[in-house]
């Protein structure tokens, strides 16, 4: 299957002030023309993103306190963290042409996360797992798993310095996930069209890709203690994403694009290169332990 080079996204004319860190000098907007956050439940079960293997980096060192937002791991101890190797960068998708409604699609296109390698204490915390998107929801049942030590810490990031909306970046520069290792781990065994939701990606062609092992769950966290309004902690600590095996086809042609920092936390880390090419992951929305986000 072909696929053309990313599309320039239109741009709305030049930021006239700094939003949150990210400077109007640097980057462009695109105006989505939404009005008002999403539900929980709307949003988290429309957040579907496929993980590409990034070239080689390593940011400075940088140490992140790291605290659990969802109530089902809110006892977990709060963790300090050292960023290694960046591994994976994780963009949104539709599933088998199921775009998200207006009003969802809006923010969820824009959830790009950077994730790199941590480490950290094993938690052996035992979990019962259900599927929130409409493809899986009634097909698979749930699933008991236990998560044991962390493995990466994804955190949010533009692309080509096209910048979220206000009301967008207000929620997605907050969404930061710790990803554990979780056992047992069983194929899923689906097989899927995935679509670009991204303005920088939306120009690749559709692909195809087979589900198979889940590998790790994502879980949200908080970063250094920083204040997070309380209309965007009520969505965000909701985004628990369960990360599966995929095989696909790698892109024909390898994909150069430039990563910045949105979180306040990391907002003055350097722009980085990534290469990505191949698709090395699926992350699909789940609930924990019955605990079904607010509709």
């Amino acid at each position: 299957m072909s696929r053309s080079r990313p599309r320039a996204w239109a741009l709305t004319g030049l930021l006239a002030l700094v939003i949150g860190g990210v400077s109007a000098a640097g980057p462009a907007s695109a105006d989505v023309g939404i009005q008002a956050l999403p539900s929980p439940l709307r949003f988290t079960s429309s957040l579907d993103l496929e993980c590409f293997r990034t070239s080689p980096y390593t940011p400075p060192t940088t140490t992140v306190l790291t605290r659990h937002l969802n109530p089902v791991l809110a006892g977990l101890p709060v963790e300090t963290h050292v960023l290694g190797a960046r591994e994976k960068l994780c963009v949104p998708v539709a599933k088998n042409g199921m775009i998200p409604p207006v009003g969802v699609v809006d923010f969820v296109r824009f959830v790009d996360l950077s994730c790199y390698r941590i480490s950290g204490a094993s938690v052996a915390f035992p979990l019962n797992l259900r599927h929130l998107n409409p493809l899986f929801s009634t097909s698979v049942p749930p699933k008991n798993v236990t998560i044991f030590y962390p493995q990466h810490l994804c955190v949010p990031v533009i692309k080509n310095g096209v910048v979220p909306p206000p009301e967008v970046l207000s929620l997605v520069r907050f969404i930061d996930l710790k990803c554990y290792i979780e056992t047992p781990q069983t194929s899923l065994n689906r097989t899927v069209t995935l679509s670009h939701l991204n303005p920088v990606l939306s120009g690749l062609a559709a692909h195809g890709a087979v589900i198979t092992f889940n590998r790790q769950l994502c879980v949200p966290v908080q970063k250094n203690n920083q204040a997070i309004p309380a209309a965007t902690l009520n969505i965000v600590r909701w985004v628990d994403l369960e990360m599966y095996d995929i095989q696909t086809a790698g892109l024909p042609v390898a994909l150069t694009l430039q990563l910045r920092h949105i979180n306040p936390a990391l907002v003055n880390l350097p722009i980085e290169t990534a290469v990505i090419q191949q698709g090395i992951q699926l992350a699909l929305p789940v609930a924990k332990n019955g605990l079904i986000p607010p509709a």
